[in-house]
């Protein structure tokens, strides 16, 4: 049997170490399907619901490896639902490579069924590499050089094949060569080597960080490889480390140098010490909001980052080392001066305490309804040591962010940069894809889930053991908060009854399903579905009227606050009567 494109493509993702692809097959992709058919021993096909969820699934693959993540789809609609989890690749910085068909050549400007230009329309999305492939000769030359950019530039990248070219033989010239150049001929090699910085760089950034008297370290998710260097520095330094939500597993929570996160999702000790710092060291990170990074003046910043570009969007840096973070850190330690006044270090160790206080006294597991915060609280208790928590956007990032402790081995993630809805389930199947063997739990809201709760059937379908916690308040929580916080009272955010069963969908699906509406339920539906040896489901209605209060409270939000209720807000007194318990609690911490 003569070798067509779509194999010569699957062989040489097998080449380049892939052996998973997220999709959905359609005419538009057939001879690309039977490529992937020919070569099903050693690259894995996982057949899903929506389109969506295939690209999300190689972006939760990219982010818990550190390898390329593979999506494909059909030309046409196939396409343009893979966007949504592509961009969510694009801004984490993750690697993927999106194959998608197209028709045929001989029909193309015919305004053909399905015919939609995909390079044009992905051209934002996939800018760093973007191609329709329209001669055999280009394979498998392009799909090197696609995965080299993917993954040398740590982006989305995009493959299109017509059908004609799909089924054609690799062998088969078909045109007449007419320019001095020639197919290209490449192999499936990559040399990424960790950069380091510059002598003079670090010179530099020791004259900045010995002269500050109150350093304060921030850590993204670009120092994930680099939580040892991070934890030796900020010592040597006296400096509390801070860390950004996507950094969460820079650093363990419950170590002694870290004040954990910051923002809205953050902690008051984070955001109190970014006000009072002289000196700021910035580590794999731009975090993007900064009415939370110190005042214009206030601090001198030293930022390190392997992307140059990130350097200096949020703030005035006055030494910009663009460099392997893991790296630069180990250069730089043996050039501090250690700092023996810890002062200022302490200052925050003793506000992080009470904090931490503060937060489990909101794991209340006697509150009806229930709080959000004990049944986070109650996964955070039982997982493993080495459980990977998935998370969607909304108020449960807030209740992860401050209530799923990093310890052990344990990771977590979300959609850091696009914040989209509906991720934390097919990021859940694509990393347990990638960890067969680790405990992988999604952690999301009803709003979310509800997107794309048909790839729990998927999970079921491949006998994936995942985990999902559906903290169910029966509205768009986070939104409904943001509207209130612009001084306006809320508006169409809570749906109506019938509340959704969740559970139900898990059982026919042919999991583990269970509905908790009392808090002393919470606890045993936990523990009974991670022991389950299958996907499981625990959908858990929560108090609709938990407010995720910023870590300080600033004038500006109180005030705001206080005008919605005046303007009407419908649910005031539950709401009033919420944060006053949480008050109450706190202080009895």
């Amino acid at each position: 049997m003569q070798e067509i494109v779509g194999e010569a493509l699957a062989k040489r993702l097998v080449d380049w170490g892939v052996d998973t692809v997220f999709g959905l097959p359609g005419d538009g992709i057939n001879g690309l399907m039977e490529g992937f058919r020919r070569q099903r021993e050693r690259l894995r096909f996982v057949l899903v619901q929506h389109e969506e969820a295939a690209a999300f699934m190689a972006t939760g693959y990219a982010k818990a490896t550190g390898r390329l993540g593979v999506c494909a789809a059909t030309s046409g609609p196939g396409a343009i639902h893979l966007l949504n989890g592509l961009y969510d690749a694009k801004m984490d910085h993750m690697p993927v490579l999106a194959i998608t068909g197209m028709q045929e050549t001989s029909v193309l400007g015919t305004q053909y069924q399905q015919e939609v230009q995909t390079t044009q329309l992905y051209q934002d999305v996939a800018g760093a590499y973007n191609l329709m492939v329209t001669n055999p000769q280009q394979v498998p030359g392009v799909v090197d050089i696609a995965i080299r950019h993917a993954l040398a530039k740590r982006t989305v990248v995009h493959l299109s094949f017509p059908n004609d070219i799909q089924v054609a033989e690799t062998t088969s010239d078909p045109y007449r060569h007419v320019s001095p150049g020639a197919p290209p001929k490449s192999s499936p090699v990559l040399s990424r080597p960790p950069v380091p910085a510059a002598h003079e760089e670090l010179e530099r950034a020791v004259q900045v960080l010995d002269a500050g008297k109150k350093v304060a370290m921030l850590v993204g998710a670009g120092a994930r490889d680099a939580g040892q260097e991070v934890i030796a520095v900020a010592d040597a330094l006296g400096a509390p480390i801070v860390k950004t939500l996507p950094g969460k597993q820079v650093v363990p929570d419950e170590h002694p140098l870290t004040t954990g996160g910051l923002g809205l999702l953050g902690t008051k000790p984070s955001e109190e010490l970014m006000e009072q710092c002289d000196t700021l060291l910035m580590v794999g990170t731009s975090f993007p909001y900064a009415s939370y990074l110190p005042s214009p003046g206030q601090a001198r910043v030293v930022q390190i980052d392997h992307d140059a570009s990130q350097i200096g969007v949020r703030l005035p840096v006055e030494v910009a080392i663009s460099a392997d973070a893991r790296l630069t850190l180990k250069q730089l330690l043996p050039l501090l001066r250690r700092r023996d006044d810890r002062s200022f270090l302490g200052k925050y160790q003793g506000m992080r305490d009470t904090w931490r206080e503060e937060m489990r006294a909101l794991q209340d597991g006697t509150r009806h309804p229930i709080a959000p915060q004990y049944l986070i609280g109650c996964v955070d208790e039982l997982a493993a040591d080495d459980a990977i928590l998935t998370c969607d956007s909304g108020t449960i990032a807030t209740w992860a962010a401050r209530h799923w402790t990093i310890r052990g081995g344990r990771e977590f993630y979300l959609s850091g940069n696009l914040a989209s809805m509906a991720p934390g389930l097919p990021y859940a199947i694509g990393m347990q894809f990638a960890h067969p063997g680790r405990q992988v739990i999604a952690y999301v809201g009803d709003g979310g889930f509800a997107m794309l709760m048909a790839e729990f059937l998927t999970a079921a379908r491949y006998e994936l053991p995942i985990k999902v916690v559906v903290n169910n308040n029966n509205a768009y929580g986070q939104i409904l908060w943001e509207q209130i916080i612009l001084g306006f009272p809320e508006y169409a955010v809570r749906h109506q009854q019938p509340e959704a069963d969740f559970a139900a969908w898990a059982t026919s699906c042919g999991g583990y399903g269970c509905k908790v509406t009392e808090p002393g339920q919470v606890s045993s539906a936990i523990r009974e579905a991670l022991a389950y040896p299958g996907p499981a489901l625990v959908d858990c209605r929560v108090n609709p009227d938990e407010p995720p209060m910023p870590g300080k409270v600033r004038y500006e939000q109180a005030k705001e606050f206080t005008e919605a209720f005046l303007r009407g807000e419908p649910h005031k007194m539950s709401t009033l009567a919420t944060v006053a318990r949480d008050k109450f609690n706190e202080l009895r911490s």
